[in-house]
């Protein structure tokens, strides 16, 4: 994500009274791998593109690191060269030191003048597992779900400057609940691995970790949101952290 400086659970603008859905909604597929692609051969960053600097490939992990010597201004990401999926599923595990801050950014597009950044769709990272499985646009509209929200994105009716409010996308609706926030983060690993699976087809997208459900998001925003693009990795701004991620499978839907 761009930034750390909201208030947590800032409530989306509600369409309907929420419902209380299953927290254990699973991921179905997960442990089928049938027409899933491995995207990165756990050697090299060979078919990525990032500065050298914070990320290499180390004892089968893709790691992104930011030390004390090697403090970053502005997010920097490694991205994959692959091609632009549009509709598809990602599955991968990962690994984030307790201070860290990642995500893994999808139909996204590069920035303009700044070197290895990205603007679209996140799944939000990080080590004290306080965002982890959030919906969060970075640089765009910002958190389009919480962790534990349902939520529909209208067409918008305003600006992108003037429709987020406490780093949260105003218009969005809450139409469901998936389970408290702080129930889902119990089901999140810290300091060691865990699984993320990513389901995005046409304006749907489900963020599951460790094959629970935690964000759903429909975007009907044919202005902001983006129906393809790039897929990368995140380090962010801040103190020194390290990031894993292994296994990384790709299958286009």
């Amino acid at each position: 994500m761009l930034k750390r400086t909201r208030t947590l659970f800032i409530p989306l603008v509600a369409a309907a009274t929420l419902f209380s859905a299953s927290s254990c909604q699973t991921s179905s597929s997960m442990g089928n791998y049938s027409g899933f692609v491995e995207i990165f051969d756990g050697k090299t960053l060979k078919g990525w593109e990032g500065d050298g600097i914070h990320w290499r490939a180390e004892n089968g992990n893709l790691v992104g690191e930011v030390t004390p010597q090697t403090l970053i201004k502005t997010n920097t990401f490694l991205i994959w060269q692959g091609g632009q999926p549009a509709n598809f599923e990602l599955t991968c595990e990962f690994k984030i030191t307790n201070g860290g801050n990642s995500g893994i950014n999808y139909r996204s597009v590069m920035v303009e003048n700044v070197p290895n950044a990205l603007k679209g769709y996140q799944a939000d990272i990080d080590g004290a597992n306080n965002y982890t499985g959030q919906n969060y646009e970075e640089r765009g509209r910002t958190t389009l779900a919480y962790r534990g929200q349902k939520t529909t994105i209208p067409a918008p009716t305003t600006s992108l400057g003037d429709g987020i409010k406490n780093n949260a996308w105003t218009a969005a609706l809450v139409t469901g609940s998936l389970g408290s926030s702080d129930s889902l983060k119990t089901l999140i690993k810290s300091e060691d691995w865990n699984k993320c699976h990513l389901i995005v087809r046409g304006n749907h997208l489900q963020h599951y970790i460790n094959d629970v459900l935690m964000s759903d998001v429909t975007d009907n925003d044919k202005v902001n949101g983006k129906s393809k693009g790039l897929l990368g990795v995140q380090v962010h701004v801040g103190p020194p952290m390290k990031v894993e991620y292994r296994h990384i499978m790709l299958k286009r839907l």
